[in-house]
């Protein structure tokens, strides 16, 4: 079979490599589409939240078709299409562990979510990082239609939370720099979609003055975090949803106690899948769209290239047809 593989930092290749057996307790699935996360690079560059070690075959924004099971799989099937988690007790999928850019890799059938019927392959990659946009929104909680929420940032997790947070029904603000991403978040449903040195007077006048009921601050930067402070409403509710970790910026932290506001903090998406699957597919949320770029297994380094550059990518996908 053909994987992407990192061998070393800074050194991606596309591998022949054998086909992986399946113990009693696994299933052996057919990668169909993989997403390359900002995260996927960060393992190329040697970095990463938990210790892993070279050759590793990356991918945890996936979708696959079951090809075998092992005789202890007893709610899986070969041909069911599904999507697995990405955080494995103390093991990452496609960090810590082997993960999904490969033709064929395997699973345990706890990771595993069938994927709904009507949810394509590229939706089904994406699944991972809407979880992640949906569990901020319930962190926060109750969002609907009598909220404005403002999103700061629409990279790829930031356009998943604008998708989520109109489908519930909340009057969505987005600020982001980029043009092209501006109108990505009109095409999931945002209200306005605006420059953040306009956002003071758009919001302003959307809330006669209140300011955002909900803010998802989805960009990592310190002081875009801290700026979420001033724009909450009055017992405004914030979710921090993007990472930064060491960096500080001055924050106005008193408005935290004058405002009455609650602050929460998420990161990934436990416990969240099942119902995740179900809004997708019962909402109708197609994120397609957010798929700039699809390349061949062959071509799997320069999707790497491509998501190194996000002023022309959003998403990078990976697109396999293998079959056993």
């Amino acid at each position: 079979m053909k994987a992407l593989q990192y061998t070393a930092v800074g050194t991606p290749s596309v591998e022949e490599l054998p086909i992986p057996e399946i113990a009693d307790d696994e299933v052996l699935v057919a990668a169909r589409s993989v997403g390359v996360c900002h995260s996927d690079i960060e393992l190329l560059e040697g970095r990463y939240i938990i210790p892993f070690e070279y050759p590793i075959i990356p991918g945890h924004e996936w979708s696959g078709e079951v090809v075998a099971t092992g005789s202890k799989v007893s709610g899986l099937a070969k041909g069911d299409r599904v999507v697995g988690e990405c955080v494995i007790g103390d093991d990452h999928f496609g960090f810590s562990i082997s993960g999904a850019a490969a033709e064929f890799f395997v699973a345990k059938e706890s990771w595993l979510h069938r994927l709904p019927d009507g949810v394509s392959w590229t939706n089904g990659a994406l699944v991972e990082p809407f979880s992640v946009a949906y569990y901020a929104l319930m962190r926060v909680g109750n969002v609907n239609a009598s909220d404005t929420l403002v999103v700061l940032g629409a990279g790829p997790i930031g356009l998943c939370v604008t998708a989520a947070a109109a489908a519930l029904g909340a009057r969505t603000i987005v600020a982001e720099p980029s043009p092209s991403r501006r109108d990505q978040a009109l095409a999931l449903g945002a209200h306005r979609a605006v420059d953040p040195a306009e956002l003071d007077d758009v919001l302003a006048a959307e809330t006669d003055g209140r300011g955002a009921d909900v803010v998802i601050e989805a960009s990592g930067r310190p002081e875009v975090m801290a700026r979420a402070l001033e724009i909450a409403a009055f017992k405004g509710r914030i979710g921090y949803i993007g990472i930064d970790v060491g960096r500080e910026a001055p924050a106005k932290l008193g408005l935290i106690q004058s405002k009455e506001l609650t602050i929460t903090g998420s990161i990934g998406s436990p416990g969240v899948w099942p119902e995740t699957l179900r809004f997708m597919a019962q909402a109708g949320i197609d994120l397609s769209s957010l798929v700039t770029r699809r390349f061949s297994v062959d071509e799997a380094t320069a999707a790497l290239e491509a998501a190194q550059r996000p002023a022309e990518n959003i998403k990078a996908h990976i697109e396999f047809t293998a079959t056993a």
